[in-house]
């Protein structure tokens, strides 16, 4: 996760604005925490482009960089998965994001727990402000996620009179976004040779919305089910002494 800021002094008082990427800005590109977060990361994008959810105007990205401006100092910093809503600007390539400048502000961030970092939970103020001080107070994010793929955890936030509450999951243990009409949760299962905890998401209806190698599995058992009616079908007329190439 990539975190970038110049030198900051300490204060108490918050002056944020939105400016565009300085020219000679350097986004660090840091390797992620551990070699599962990629696949959290693009399983969570998959589901959504195969349903047909995302358009063209919505950001959604993984280890991209968020910018603001605090006290006349740059901050940019990568959530491990982010979702915008809205661009003012719809574009090829983007280097990073700055919320009112270019678009909505994020309606979710998420960190992946791993091993070696420690910094989802850090109010740090100072240099260098901790994520969800950056997150909380200066892009107010509505809903911030912290997942623990190794236990399974799903910590979901809710940004309530400017401050995250902990929410807890409905009876299925899943978590309403109504900003995407969509319900989150974890999944315990295997993809791409990786077995684990994943998250998932589930329509209105309570639909899971599949990964393309779900879908291919699932055309299949629906091929097999008409092949083995049409062979049920086929038997039957014989025994009746019919043939079902001559059939009126």
């Amino acid at each position: 996760m990539a975190t970038q800021l110049t030198k900051a002094k300490s204060s108490t008082e918050l002056v944020i604005s939105w400016e565009a990427l300085p020219a000679d800005f350097h986004l660090e590109d840091e390797p992620v925490g551990n070699t599962g977060q990629p696949l959290l990361a693009g399983a969570l994008r998959e589901s959504l482009e195969i349903s047909g959810f995302i358009q063209p105007q919505m950001l959604i990205a993984s280890n991209f960089g968020l910018c603001a401006t605090i006290n006349g100092q740059f901050v940019a910093k990568a959530p491990d998965w982010v979702y915008v809503r809205s661009l003012n600007q719809v574009l090829r390539e983007r280097k990073s994001y700055t919320p009112n400048l270019e678009g909505d502000i994020p309606a979710i961030v998420m960190e992946f727990l791993s091993d070696t970092e420690g910094g989802e939970y850090s109010f740090k103020r100072t240099y260098p402000p901790g994520k969800w001080f950056f997150y909380e107070q200066i892009l107010q994010v509505p809903i911030y996620l912290i997942f623990d793929p190794n236990g399974g955890l799903l910590e979901f936030y809710q940004l309530e009179n400017s401050r995250y509450e902990l929410k807890q999951p409905d009876e299925n243990g899943r978590h309403w976004i109504d900003s995407m009409g969509l319900f989150l949760g974890t999944w315990q299962g295997t993809k791409e040779a990786h077995t684990g905890y994943w998250l998932r998401w589930w329509d209105e209806a309570g639909n899971l919305l599949l990964w393309a190698v779900e879908q291919i599995e699932q055309e299949r058992q629906r091929a097999e089910q008409e092949r083995q009616q049409k062979e049920r079908l086929i038997a039957y007329l014989q025994s009746q002494g019919i043939d079902p190439n001559n059939l009126p």
